[in-house]
């Protein structure tokens, strides 16, 4: 069995471009997309790496990047798990991606909703049990229709936490975001959509970005480590391998479902 076939071996440690602080431990977790069972499974194997004999760390962080929602079957119950079923003695850091930004922005009534709900939505509509419309062209009383059945049957607790979502994390020498930064850039002037949308200005840079980006929104067939960027994102809502990165020092290792 290859390791493109099955699960990372937990201790393939292998050297990292960065590092984060001494008695510190990240777990990142890119895009989810409504796999339910699989961050469930990944969430099990984390719990299972922070209780392994003597490697349990001072400070234990998993950051989320973001795309939680859309495209598999499954995006309420995954709010579910990720609002109310983090392994014990877990900190935990939510980070915004472009598709809670689509359903912020339709909830909001600052966007069209077609844009959303071709690229996911209407997965998510179905997972809240609310009528899928059978195009995502709507009227405007069709889209306020939609938009109020949403509202109605979202959880409180799922709504506070899209509300609260980060757009970046810094641990060390990482920068946590969703897809990227804008090459000569600093991160406190980061444009939003960069930090959602980008993909072909930072994913052919070379450049020094002031930090190692650790990012998902670009699905490659496994773990891209490079000396500027991290890409975890293993395209979970069709391939069925969702990929987690483990910093510790000056070191780098996966988990995978």
């Amino acid at each position: 069995m290859t390791m493109m076939e099955g699960a990372w071996p937990v201790d393939f440690w292998i050297p990292a471009p960065g590092r984060v602080p001494e008695g510190v431990r990240v777990y990142a977790i890119p895009d989810i997309h409504g796999r339910a069972d699989l961050v469930e499974r990944l969430l099990g194997l984390i719990d299972l790496d922070l209780a392994r004999s003597g490697a349990e760390p001072e400070r234990a962080v998993a950051v989320f990047l973001g795309d939680y929602i859309d495209r598999g079957p499954r995006s309420r119950r995954v709010l579910d798990i990720i609002t109310n079923g983090m392994p014990k003695g877990l900190e935990t850091v939510f980070l915004m991606g472009n598709h809670e930004h689509f359903v912020l922005s339709f909830l909001d009534g600052e966007a069209e909703p077609a844009g959303w709900l071709f690229n996911g939505g209407m997965d998510t509509l179905a997972s809240y049990g609310v009528p899928v419309p059978d195009t995502g062209y709507l009227t405007a009383e069709s889209e306020n229709n939609l938009r109020a059945a949403l509202l109605d049957a979202l959880p409180e607790r799922h709504m506070i936490f899209l509300r609260n979502l980060k757009l970046m994390h810094r641990e060390g020498d990482y920068l946590f975001v969703h897809a990227g930064v804008r090459p000569g850039v600093t991160p406190e002037h980061q444009a939003t959509d960069d930090l959602l949308w980008i993909r072909g200005p930072f994913l052919t840079s070379t450049a020094d970005f002031g930090a190692v980006v650790v990012h998902g929104h670009t699905i490659t067939p496994r773990p891209l480590v490079l000396a500027n960027r991290i890409a975890l994102d293993t395209g979970a809502h069709e391939t069925g391998r969702l990929t987690c990165g483990v910093f510790e020092a000056d070191r780098l290792r996966f988990l995978q479902t």
